[in-house]
This record gives C-alpha cells, sequence and structure tokens, in this order.
C-alpha cells in the first residue's frame, strides 16, 4: 500500500467530501438495481450523488450497459467487450425518471465502437421515452463521440434533447495520454455539428483539472470550444479513481476554479459551473433555455 502512495499528492481539505447516505438516497439506489440500471453517478463515484439524487432531484443515467469500448485512463467505469443491447432499456430509464420526479436527466452512455451507429438509436429511443413519460422533465445527452458519424449525430439530435453535452475532457496536448481512441479535434468538430443540425439547443463541454495542463492550455480550450459554438463550460478538478489510473498532478485552489470561472464568462460562454467538485451533470438543471427551464415547473415562470 504504501508503495502505490509513492508519489500521489494529498488531497486538501476542500475535498473532503460529506457522505450523506439518506433514507431517500437508499431508497433511489435500491431502485435502480431493482431496474437493472447503471447510473454514471455510481460509476464513476461522481463525489455530488447525494445533493443531486436527494436535493436537487436531477441523475445521470448510463444506457447501453456497464462495459466501454474504450479504456480512458482517467475513467473508472469498465472497459472490455460489451453485452448485447438492451431495447427495453429506454422505456426503465423513464419509468425510473417518473418514480424519482426528476426534473431533469441526463442520459449518458458508454463508448459502443462496436455498433455501426455508435448507440444513437437506443440514446434517441431514451429521450423519447422520457419525453412521453415526463413531458415536464427536461433531457439532457452526454454522448461519446460515436466516432464523428454524421448520421449518428441527427439520429440523436432528432430525438430533442434539450441540452447536448459532449466532453473534451482535458487540453489538446494531454488528449492522446487521457483518452483512448478520441481525438481533440473530432470532439470539437461533433459539438459544432450539433450546432449545424439544430442551433438552438445549448451546447456544453467539460474539462477537468489536474493532469499536469498549464493556465495558457486551459484558456486555449476554451478559446477552442467557442469557436465551435459552446454554449455552456464545466471545469472540475481531477480525482485518481484508482491505483492503475492516471495521478493527479496537481489539486486546484477554490479560488483558481473561481477565477477560471470568471475568465470563461468573459470570452463568452453562457454559463460556467467552476469548482473542485463540479462534474460535467452540477446544476444541468439550471443550464437549460428559459422555455425548457418553464417547463420543469409545469409552465410556471
Amino acid at each position: 500500500m504504501a508503495q502505490r502512495r509513492e508519489g500521489m499528492l494529498r488531497k486538501p481539505e476542500w475535498l473532503k467530501i460529506d457522505f450523506n447516505t439518506n433514507e431517500d438516497y437508499m431508497d433511489l439506489k435500491k431502485m435502480m438495481r431493482e431496474m437493472n440500471l447503471h447510473t454514471v453517478c455510481e460509476e464513476a463515484k461522481c463525489p455530488n450523488i447525494y445533493e443531486c439524487w436527494s436535493v436537487r432531484k436531477t441523475a445521470t443515467f448510463m444506457i447501453l450497459g456497464s462495459i466501454c469500448t474504450r479504456g480512458c485512463r482517467f475513467c473508472a467505469v469498465t472497459s472490455g467487450k460489451p453485452t448485447e443491447l438492451d431495447w427495453a432499456e429506454p422505456e426503465r430509464v423513464a419509468d425510473s425518471v417518473a418514480k424519482m420526479g426528476l426534473r431533469h436527466a441526463v442520459v449518458t452512455a458508454v463508448a459502443r465502437d462496436d455498433l455501426e451507429d455508435g448507440g444513437s438509436a437506443v440514446f434517441a429511443e431514451t429521450v423519447r421515452a422520457i419525453h412521453r413519460r415526463m413531458p415536464n422533465t427536461t433531457v439532457e445527452v452526454l454522448p461519446s463521440d460515436m466516432k464523428g458519424t454524421y448520421e449518428s449525430i441527427k439520429t440523436l439530435m432528432d430525438a430533442k434533447p434539450d441540452i447536448f453535452n459532449h466532453n473534451i475532457e482535458t487540453v489538446r496536448r494531454l488528449t492522446p495520454s487521457v483518452r483512448h481512441r478520441a481525438t481533440y479535434d473530432r470532439s470539437l468538430e461533433l459539438l459544432d455539428r450539433v450546432k449545424s443540425i439544430s442551433p438552438d439547443t445549448p451546447t456544453k463541454s467539460s474539462i477537468m483539472l489536474g493532469l499536469g495542463e498549464k493556465k495558457e492550455e486551459i484558456e486555449q480550450a476554451m478559446d477552442d470550444l467557442l469557436e465551435h459554438r459552446v454554449d455552456i463550460m464545466t471545469i472540475g478538478q481531477y480525482l485518481q479513481p484508482s491505483f492503475k489510473h492516471l495521478k493527479v498532478q496537481k489539486y486546484y485552489h477554490p479560488d483558481e476554479f473561481a477565477e477560471l470561472k470568471e475568465i470563461a464568462l468573459q470570452k463568452g460562454f453562457r454559463h460556467c459551473e467552476s469548482g473542485p467538485m463540479v462534474r460535467s451533470s452540477y446544476h444541468a438543471d439550471e443550464q437549460v433555455n428559459p422555455e425548457a427551464r418553464q417547463r420543469q415547473f409545469g409552465g410556471c415562470s
């Protein structure tokens, strides 16, 4: 154990997490298992799971199985050979959204490079199922790059999600060592194509800090996202999921995150969440268009 911890940075006080496993949280966790559903909140060990599930009434469902065809060096999700498609999954997700009474649902998925459409058909049907079952619930999608295939992107956008989210994850220089089979430019092109297909849909992307990036590279990533018409940016601290994943090179202070938020807003992002515990779906319910925000509350402003 001591050898494994060699060279690892000690977590600062501002990264201590309060585990609030109250009755609401435990009930939701039990329901997810009974419905045979996966959430990225659990799989990626998100520090905000208790706040999102119990307080904000938001959750991030992970569809298309729990095994990813990629093996990114920052990600806690299991990689390997995926299972077959489950076409009943969209309705189960919609049922869970209804039972949880969610205002905002995020639908993400493991990368399915084994599928010709990258899983976009199941993705789109999940969005439609939620819309049918819970018309006032806003839906955000967070897909992989789906190998950059235009037809797959179009299939997903035809389902009319309220936010399209795709993460560049890190700065250009570090992308080859952090992300597996994904490229910085393909992710930017994907985000720009979504705007061409659906100009009024907010687009969003996220980066995690602490992998060795420089401040000027962070600002360049902001400029690159804006150049590709991205509206919303989230910035959070990378936390090493296990000893086999990339080590944290730096823990950013909350003041540094606050400064980056100001820079992002000054550069032109419509909305920016930036903080040590921020993840790409953090406070996602607040980031939809005003019309969709009104829908969350049954049409009342």
